[in-house]
């Protein structure tokens, strides 16, 4: 049995960097690369682009990235797992592989899929709540456009273990691409786990995905300490980070060598505690992860040791992201100059205001924010008083409409054009006028676990 794997992170969204990508399989002797090319609302896009062509919704740029790094994995043998499925993982996977052989390279690719669960929230005699405020989903049932479950380790684990170079998955949790090449090369029991000693290797190997999910925010970037992010040395040619990781679970977090960014034990630290809503129950559909008794020992030279993840048996049900429509957008953003630039936003802002209500324009919400005053911190950034405000040297204002209306939506900016010769004095233009886009919202929720199977197909290699 092998004693230790390296893997390294990929993307850690839809249109990320993969520079860095390329140095940890040319210096950074992985034996693997996940990649993780779904945001929460990453699949609100893709659902975009399949209503625009039902061939796509999935992660485009994964036949670029490939097509860049296999002629570095192949004669390295490294494995290439990613969730660049989206919502068709065998649109995604043919694309590459028609893309790859076209230069003669012919790797055995996976597919992953079994997550779409939309027809069962679809299905009238069925109740999927919201998980956060508990809403019934039955009056917006018939706006569901996508319905995905985080499908966990098991399927990329079986597709590795069948010899596969590329897995291609539609939605699974994020960690869960890191953990199934750990348990397939460390040959650790994932869905036979019973004991406490299985759980918490499957715990160790959570926190590894979690450290490693985001790209270059678990070496350095996006580090937020003030008076020390200064520090971090050339980000413009960051590592993302890589894991060395045991057999028993002991991990080691580093990056390639000859790579900008830190990993050190406050940078790692930082990523640890990312998007934990509880650090005693983080949910996985491998294992529930307790990170209260983590150790981190900073070694020095860019290498963190990592122990203590505690695990328990995972829960009965999985957690879904469904997407339905919402209606439409419009924004506009413009400014006005010095002198009394805030009085000729705020006289502007009303006439647009008296306009809506005058022209009947129905519509859910008209956000307002003023960009360089509180667009960063919202209610957590008062304004100014007026006085100060009118002696800055400029002032921009956005405006969004929402509304269930797209007359409505593609109408808002032309309530905006005539101001420049017959509104306020001084306007710095417009940004805008036509924009409009349909939303969609977001439903969490959970699922029964046995009412999903998740599928694993192997595409015949082409000659």
């Amino acid at each position: 049995m092998t004693q230790s794997i390296r893997i390294g992170s990929g993307l850690g969204f839809y249109g990320d960097n993969w520079e860095p990508v390329v140095a940890s399989i040319e210096r950074g002797q992985v034996q693997f690369i996940a990649s993780d090319h779904l945001a929460e609302l990453t699949l609100a896009i893709l659902q975009k682009d399949r209503q625009r062509d039902p061939a796509l919704g999935y992660a485009r740029d994964v036949v670029a990235l490939l097509m860049r790094l296999w002629p570095l994995m192949q004669p390295r043998g490294v494995k290439f797992v990613c969730n660049a499925g989206g919502l068709n993982p065998m649109g995604a996977a043919q694309a590459v592989q028609t893309a790859l052989a076209a230069k003669g390279w012919h790797p055995r690719i996976a597919v992953v899929s079994g997550d779409d669960v939309l027809p069962l929230l679809q299905a009238p005699d069925t109740r999927f709540d919201h998980l956060m405020n508990g809403a019934d989903v039955t009056p917006l049932r018939e706006r569901l456009v996508f319905g995905n479950a985080y499908l966990g380790a098991q399927p990329i684990v079986a597709a590795l273990d069948q010899g596969a170079d590329i897995v291609i998955t539609g939605r699974v949790a994020d960690a869960a691409l890191f953990l199934g090449p750990l348990v397939h090369g460390l040959g650790w029991k994932l869905k036979d786990a019973v004991t406490t000693e299985d759980f918490n290797r499957l715990a160790q190997g959570l926190t590894v995905g979690h450290l490693l999910e985001c790209s270059g925010q678990g070496s350095g970037g996006n580090f937020g300490s003030q008076g020390h992010w200064q520090h971090i040395p050339d980000l413009a040619h960051i590592g993302y980070p890589i894991a060395e990781v045991w057999q028993d679970g002991t991990a080691f977090i580093t990056k390639a060598p000859d790579t900008g960014g830190l990993v050190n034990f406050d940078t790692v630290r930082q990523q640890l505690l990312y998007e934990v809503h509880n650090p005693h129950a983080y949910f996985s559909p491998d294992v529930v992860l307790d990170i209260g008794q983590i150790q981190l020992t900073d070694e020095g030279q860019h290498r963190v040791r990592l122990t203590g993840a505690q695990g328990r048996a995972p829960t009965d049900q999985l957690k879904v992201v469904a997407g339905f429509k919402d209606g439409y957008k419009a924004e506009i953003t413009w400014g006005f100059s010095w002198p009394d630039a805030w009085d000729k936003v705020q006289a502007a802002e009303a006439m647009i205001r008296s306009q809506l209500h005058e022209r009947k324009m129905p519509f859910d919400e008209l956000f307002v924010e003023y960009p360089g005053l509180n667009s960063a911190h919202g209610p957590l950034a008062p304004l100014p008083p007026a006085a100060e405000l009118n002696e800055r040297a400029e002032i921009w204002v956005r405006m969004v409409l929402r509304t269930p209306v797209k007359a409505v939506a593609d109408g808002f900016g032309r309530l905006f054009p005539w101001m420049a010769l017959s509104g306020p004095a001084y306007t710095c233009g417009f940004q805008g006028l036509n924009n409009t886009s349909e939303l969609l919202g977001i439903w969490p929720t959970l699922i029964p676990r046995d009412r999903v199977q998740a599928r694993l197909e192997m595409l015949e290699v082409q000659s």
